[in-house]
């Protein structure tokens, strides 16, 4: 992968990202995905943020080799402590984590947020986590993807600030209020999944001299509500 041939996952990142949007890449690597954004001219300004000095300098070497430093702009700083003032920042891409850290990064940094940024999240893991966030602080879901690369399963959020309290049920915050209603090939292959390893939990639990009948209850629940979202025997 590179900023001309991006994965699957980022290249369904990038697609977010409205043209003319001035950009903010929190923890960019390499900055493929800016660089990409940049070349194909749907940027025309960009920050690229990284907390690490290592990472920070594999992206600032794409961006020089690119010839893109008038346009990207990398920096060394904690989350959205990498956007200053008067860059107008309206799109924010955080991908490839875990949802517990973007979370975080997004409440560290909510004085950097003005409302108008349009997110873009791409947890790796945690995606009710990163939901649950988001309707805590008024950010309405404005799309959801799932899709697959290299054996791995991902989810794409999009959200923005409303004026007005957002409310999604407990169901939408798990499986995601647009994946829920589309139930697409991989979404149903993501909780078949699930539904696998939580059957080898219990089966393990049941072995146990004491087994813990509560939480093989709670967990036969969860299998239960998955098989009734999926439609599919367990």
């Amino acid at each position: 992968m590179n900023s001309t041939h991006l994965s699957k996952r980022l290249q369904t990142v990038s697609d977010h990202v409205e043209p003319g949007s001035r950009l903010a890449d929190i923890g960019s690597d390499h900055a493929y995905l800016p660089i990409h954004l940049a070349q194909t001219h749907v940027i025309d300004f960009g920050v690229v943020g990284e907390v690490a000095k290592g990472p920070l300098a594999n992206a600032t070497s794409e961006i020089t080799k690119d010839h893109l430093l008038g346009v990207l702009h990398p920096r060394l700083a904690d989350g959205l402590a990498a956007i200053e003032p008067g860059d107008d920042i309206n799109a924010i891409t955080i991908a490839g984590m875990g949802g517990n850290l973007i979370t975080h990064i997004l409440e560290a940094g909510k004085e950097r947020l003005v409302g108008k940024e349009k997110l873009i999240l791409q947890p790796n893991v945690g995606e009710p986590v990163v939901r649950s966030w988001l309707m805590a602080n008024q950010y309405r879901i404005l799309a959801e993807q799932i899709l697959k690369e290299d054996g791995h399963i991902y989810e794409i959020i999009t959200a923005k600030k409303t004026a007005k309290p957002v409310k999604y049920s407990e169901l939408a915050l798990k499986f995601g209020p647009f994946l829920l209603k589309e139930k697409s090939p991989v979404f149903v292959e993501k909780w078949r999944e699930e539904m696998g390893l939580l059957a080898r939990v219990i089966k393990n639990m049941e072995q146990a001299t004491i087994p813990d009948t509560a939480k093989i209850a709670a967990i036969q629940s969860e299998i239960n509500l998955i098989n009734e979202v999926i439609k599919v025997e367990s």
